[in-house]
């Protein structure tokens, strides 16, 4: 397992190395001065000179990487030429925001996606399987945009049972802490706590269900057919003979094997979802790290355009690293290939 283990990290940080040598080039590919793309100090302002000289704007290529990670890792990302803000100050709380997002369509497409897949495997070429696989298809080639235009139109404007845009009304008066708006109404001082966490509750319903559909499809897809596949294996069938009913066989033989083939499309799971995200906060107006990044695209806010790349990236990395180690750590054969 140390091995596995240094293999895994070695990667990373090779992984790593290779995305702050792209985000730090994006200073030069970018329109402008480099220094005020790294930094957001316009290069009319008095500081610009001692900025510049800080940075090593005239020292070689080397030396200005250095300091970008020195920068980078003390958590001095710039600040934003639209807003003048600081660009780390916020990065943390518009990533709390899109992960709120993510986690709860993550666990809402495992939660169905999953057993649905089973239950498919074991009706296997029959009418509700045949049933099963064509939602899966046609959940899996809607586009999202499209989907979340539907059921806003459906649910909100319609209906009129859940809001459209925003995390919370903004007359309960929560004020932005964490990032997230579960945690932060949970942390503030609100007199209306329970009626907050409702409003913020049907805030997430819409786009957390849309949001799910796309992986919830795949991971029924994935799930039926490593189930079924484990399901014809030798093992198996030794394990009917042996007098296990269908129910134990499942569980016990075919499920734990069939989710080693699935967790190795997790990460691919949570990019598509990561990638999702950005279109459903645009839609929603929702303050995640993909919405900043449409944003700053527009404004050609270059440090916040950095910033988001960064996090996004890394965070895809890091969601890599923890579902290598966890199947390192659960299945031996992993760690033997």
């Amino acid at each position: 397992m140390i091995r596995y283990l240094s293999s895994r990290l070695f990667v990373f940080i090779i992984a790593f190395f290779l995305l702050t040598v792209f985000t730090f080039s994006l200073n030069f590919f970018f329109p402008g001065d480099p220094v005020t793309n790294m930094t957001g100090v316009r290069t009319f302002s008095d500081y610009y000179p001692v900025i510049s000289e800080i940075r090593g704007a005239d020292k070689n290529i080397a030396f200005q990487y250095i300091n970008y990670m020195q920068n980078l890792l003390s958590g001095n990302w710039g600040a934003s030429l639209s807003s003048g803000d600081y660009v780390f100050e916020h990065t943390y709380q518009h990533l709390f925001a899109s992960l709120e997002l993510i986690v709860g369509a993550l666990i809402l497409a495992v939660l169905i996606g999953v057993p649905s897949g089973i239950f498919a495997a074991t009706q296997f070429r029959g009418p509700i399987d045949k049933g099963v696989i064509s939602l899966a298809m046609a959940g899996y080639s809607i586009p999202v945009f499209w989907l979340a235009q539907l059921l806003i139109l459906f649910f909100a404007v319609k209906l009129d049972w859940l809001p459209i845009t925003g995390q919370i009304n903004p007359l309960y008066g929560i004020a932005p802490q964490s990032g997230s708006i579960l945690i932060d109404i949970v942390i503030s001082d609100s007199d209306y706590k329970a009626a907050a966490l409702q409003d913020a509750l049907n805030h997430l319903i819409l786009p957390v269900i849309i949001l799910s559909i796309m992986p919830m499809m795949l991971l029924l897809r994935l799930m039926r057919n490593a189930t079924q596949e484990m399901l014809q294996k030798p093992y198996v069938k030794a394990a009917r003979a042996r007098g296990l009913n269908e129910f134990q066989v499942l569980i016990k033989h075919a499920v734990p094997n069939a989710t080693q083939s699935v967790l190795q499309q997790v990460p691919l799971i949570f990019s598509l979802l990561l990638s999702n995200s950005i279109v459903i906060e645009s839609i929603f107006n929702w303050p995640g790290i993909g919405n900043w990044l449409v944003r700053a695209i527009f404004e050609r806010d270059f440090p916040v355009i950095q910033a988001c790349v960064l996090i996004i990236a890394l965070t895809i990395l890091l969601f890599n690293l923890v579902v290598d180690l966890y199947r390192g750590w659960r299945f031996p054969i992993v760690r033997q290939e």
